[in-house]
């Protein structure tokens, strides 16, 4: 992973803790992340510790309202060897799947001349609703590779399929995304 670019997507899902550890494990591996953020990632993970974490600064906004400075998400995207959403909400992966694009996220995303992958995590009936499954497969059809979401308990209490795979996952999957023939 030395010195590979990975675009961190994160977008409001309670999993989203996690994702601290992960961009420690990123950075341990050589990778250079940056993050972008959806606007309601920010009420589950500091933008602050993660930019702390990646060495990087975290983009939320098209622009900066203090300074006018517009983030563009056309160079991020260019920047990006791979772009990982994670946790990838049932609302983001809706969105995408409809191609919207109503945050910086999402404008990143459709502009992406690299390979995304999802890391999906909601509650057990949400990872089943049959709209799920078809923007998921909707996605997957359009080559988005996808770290199924795996059974255990999970927020709400239950336990089933749809928590985030766990970051040193996640990384042993980048790194055999990496070592395999996808192109980049």
């Amino acid at each position: 992973m030395q010195g590979k670019r990975i675009l961190l997507g994160i977008t409001g899902g309670i999993a989203a803790y996690k994702i601290p550890i992960l961009v420690r494990l990123l950075k341990k591996q050589g990778a250079e992340v940056r993050c972008v953020l959806s606007p309601s990632a920010q009420d589950f993970v500091s933008p602050l510790v993660l930019a702390t974490l990646s060495e990087q600064a975290v983009h939320i906004e098209f622009w900066n309202k203090q300074t006018g400075v517009w983030t563009n998400h056309v160079e991020l995207g260019l920047w990006a060897d791979v772009m990982l959403i994670a946790p990838a909400t049932a609302n983001t992966i809706s969105k995408m799947a409809n191609g919207a694009c109503d945050n910086l996220l999402l404008a990143t995303y459709l502009s992406l001349k690299c390979p995304c992958i999802l890391a999906p995590a909601m509650d057990l009936d949400m990872y089943q609703h049959p709209s799920f499954k078809r923007n998921l497969a909707t996605l997957e059809a359009d080559k988005m590779h996808v770290i199924p979401a795996t059974f255990g308990a999970l927020a709400s209490g239950l336990e089933g399929q749809g928590r985030m795979e766990e970051p040193e996952a996640i990384v042993a999957y980048l790194q055999a995304f990496f070592n395999s023939s996808a192109p980049l």
